[in-house]
């Protein structure tokens, strides 16, 4: 049974990026307030920037930090249970969750199961997620009473420890763009594709770079369709200058796909 409440602490995504904006937002505003009570001038040398322009800034920048921060301490659980609502489960199914963090989906996946297990690998980088490391993950499948459901290892998205078709489900939040090169992204894509079972699903969440991995999926023998909204990609990409284009895609491996 699932739940919107939780005891576990799933930790603040992207603890330096919030830090970072709400730098740059303090200091978009002080340039506003300096520009409107004439201590500036609004100039730099030869350049003369608009006074409103920073204001605009400020709140942009502000909003999304304060945005990030709300959703990571408060909103994170129900955007789980809305998330893995996406797919249909028996409870035997063996999951997998790519860049599991403090569990997030691995607990919630393990929610779900009866005799299955749910698998959570990471590399733990705390700039990615408060906290992160596989105690804390342990320890909130224990508060949520689903460790004997869950396994976590530390291992690279990019070169996974498990065989050929060894998971009915995969899941990924938030955790794949963190690889900046598109090699490697690429390459954490075709594992997932390899380790995903034929005629099993992947429910991919992230950020940014969902027509990469769109399109590797398709070349790896998987049928890709995007099931969030296109309105809030263009939303966030309008809000944050370019830097979020949100999407989730749900991934089916073709039943009779053979490795070549």
């Amino acid at each position: 049974m699932s739940s919107t409440s939780s005891s576990a602490d799933y930790g603040i995504d992207a603890p330096y990026v919030i830090r970072n904006l709400l730098i740059a937002g303090g200091l978009a505003l002080i340039l506003f307030l300096l520009g409107i009570t004439g201590i500036w001038s609004g100039r730099v040398g030869s350049l003369r920037f608009g006074i409103i322009g920073f204001l605009w800034m400020a709140v942009a920048l502000i909003a999304t930090g304060f945005w990030m921060w709300w959703s990571s301490r408060y909103d994170k659980v129900r955007e789980r249970e809305t998330l893995l609502s996406n797919l249909k489960w028996r409870g035997d199914e063996q999951v997998l969750d790519v860049g599991c963090g403090r569990g997030l989906l691995l607990i919630g996946a393990a929610k779900r199961l009866t005799t299955g297990k749910a698998t959570g690998i990471d590399i733990w980088q705390s700039e990615d997620l408060s906290g992160n490391k596989p105690e804390a993950t342990i320890d909130n499948a224990r508060r949520e009473g689903v460790d004997d459901r869950v396994n976590v290892k530390t291992a690279d998205m990019r070169k996974m420890p498990f065989g050929d078709g060894s998971f009915d489900v995969i899941l990924s939040r938030a955790a794949i763009h963190n690889l900046y090169s598109a090699e490697d992204r690429g390459a954490a894509i075709r594992e997932i594709a390899r380790v995903l079972k034929p005629g099993g699903l992947a429910l991919i969440d992230d950020i940014r770079h969902f027509r990469q991995y769109a399109a590797v999926f398709t070349d790896n023998g998987c049928d890709v369709r995007r099931i969030s909204s296109p309105a809030a990609t263009v939303f966030w990409s309008i809000l944050t200058f370019g830097s979020l284009h949100p999407a989730t895609l749900l991934v089916r491996k073709s039943p009779d796909h053979q490795k070549s």
